[in-house]
């Protein structure tokens, strides 16, 4: 379980192919410390398991095996090596929730419609799947490549989020343009919700 508040930027620094999966070599620094083998880190809003730690001059080397299956249903289908990812160590028991409850599940991918400077701060449109929409409301959570953000507005095909300068600073958002792809994760709350109304 994670917040969505984000602790660090890290940087892809190898992927390695094999038969039926990907290892993902992150360099990193927060992130590894204290990290044991099986620590779960959102990584990009997904939840990925330590595999290898490998510690580097000033850095370290933390390493993640993906499924085929998750490599094609998210956006690490387009990361290459030298691109920047969230992450964030997973929930203390007695730590603070500062953003919303995020499980790491990724739902869809969401295409990047507008990305532009407004003011001080930065609009988002992004264009989520079929199958999340009825998730969505104004002024409700979502995680958008790992990070907790309020919905805005919900518009037709597509929903808007306001990004402040702090947020655009210290996530992987500064790298992302229109045509890009973020994993999104509905909130887990408003999926609860749903189920129970449908059931009744």
């Amino acid at each position: 379980m994670f917040t969505g508040i984000i602790e660090e930027t890290g940087t892809i620094v190898r992927i390695i192919t094999s038969a039926n999966s990907k290892r993902l070599n992150l360099r990193v620094k927060l992130t590894a410390e204290n990290a044991q083998l099986g620590d779960s880190v959102s990584v990009n809003g997904c939840c990925l398991t330590v595999v290898a730690i490998q510690p580097e001059e000033g850095s370290v080397l933390l390493s993640f095996d993906l499924l085929q299956e998750t490599w094609k249903r998210t956006s690490f289908s387009e990361m290459k090596v030298g691109a920047m990812v969230n992450l964030e160590r997973s929930l203390r028991v007695d730590g603070r929730l500062h953003g919303h409850f995020v499980t790491g599940h990724i739902d869809c991918v969401g295409e990047v419609l507008v990305f532009e400077k407004r003011g001080a701060d930065w609009v988002l449109e992004i264009a989520p799947s079929e199958e999340i929409k009825s998730y969505l409301v104004s002024k409700g959570s979502i995680a958008v490549d790992g990070i907790s953000l309020t919905v805005a507005e919900v518009l037709e095909g597509r929903i808007r989020l306001w990004i402040i300068p702090h947020t655009y600073q210290v996530t992987a958002l500064c790298e992302r343009v229109v045509g890009s792809h973020l994993n999104l994760e509905a909130d887990l709350l408003a999926k609860y919700v749903t189920q129970l109304v449908r059931s009744h």
